[in-house]
């Protein structure tokens, strides 16, 4: 993939969830494409074809193009984060609930195969994230380098990846996660008892302090989930309307 499709891509998913989501997931046509971005259309047809693969978008034949995020695949997940795609609640606590699963066994894994590099790599990022919280600055990045550090030592590529593409699609929604200072603070003092787990091999304590750790971000995302669906319910009548 060369610069420019890389620097285009973003753009051209962003464009077309816009004018999906509200014409019935039908997205703008290979020529409405091109005016609008000022390109070619070989250049939009190349970049489709990319979008297509990753199952963002299905092309019909003599309908249109239309997007299918429920299909798109982990390869997806950091491009409509880029293109500053938001996830709906219920695709975040399902990645969350993922992310629980992946990262505990992440966390006895870790106990058993992390290496002094990985030991150091998590005492910095804690203390990065100790001078942050002292001049008020939430964990919306660090966060994310502390857990993926965890990954990291498990010493599994493959592993790593995958849970770097989580971590990708979750960059936007972190700020309003870590919002408030203080969980913020009880983030770092959690992180600091998982660290001191893992630093004494105690893979049993590990898993089970990361337990709890990802079950404070699935509370907070389920809340968010049941709001919204009270919000999407219609209100029902307080008293039933006679029968005529």
């Amino acid at each position: 993939m060369s610069t420019s499709e890389i620097e285009f891509l973003p753009a051209l998913v962003s464009h077309i969830v816009d004018v999906a989501r509200v014409n019935g997931d039908k997205a703008p046509s290979e020529r409405e494409l091109a005016e609008h971005f000022a390109v070619s259309r070989g250049q939009v047809r190349e970049s489709l074809a990319i979008l297509e693969a990753m199952r963002i978008i299905q092309r019909r034949a003599k309908s249109g193009i239309y997007l299918t995020l429920d299909d798109a695949g982990l390869d997806s997940m950091a491009l409509l984060a880029r293109a500053g795609v938001q996830l709906d609640a219920r695709q975040i606590f399902q990645a969350v609930e993922l992310r629980k699963i992946h990262e505990i066994k992440a966390a006895e894994l870790a106990a058993n195969r992390a290496t002094e590099a990985n030991f150091e790599r998590l005492r910095d990022i804690l203390e990065r994230s100790e001078k942050q919280i002292a001049e008020g600055v939430g964990l919306q990045q660090l966060d994310g380098e502390f857990h993926l550090e965890i990954v990291r030592a498990t010493q599994n590529e493959m592993f790593h990846k995958i849970c770097s593409s989580f971590y990708a699609a979750s960059f936007q929604r972190m700020p309003l996660y870590f919002g408030e200072i203080e969980r913020s603070v009880k983030s770092h003092a959690e992180h600091q008892q998982i660290f001191d787990a893992l630093y004494r091999r105690d893979a049993i304590l590990a898993q089970a302090l990361m337990n709890t750790h990802l079950g404070r971000a699935m509370s907070y995302w389920t809340e968010i989930l049941d709001g919204s669906r009270d919000q999407a319910a219609p209100e029902k009548p307080a008293v039933e309307p006679d029968h005529v």
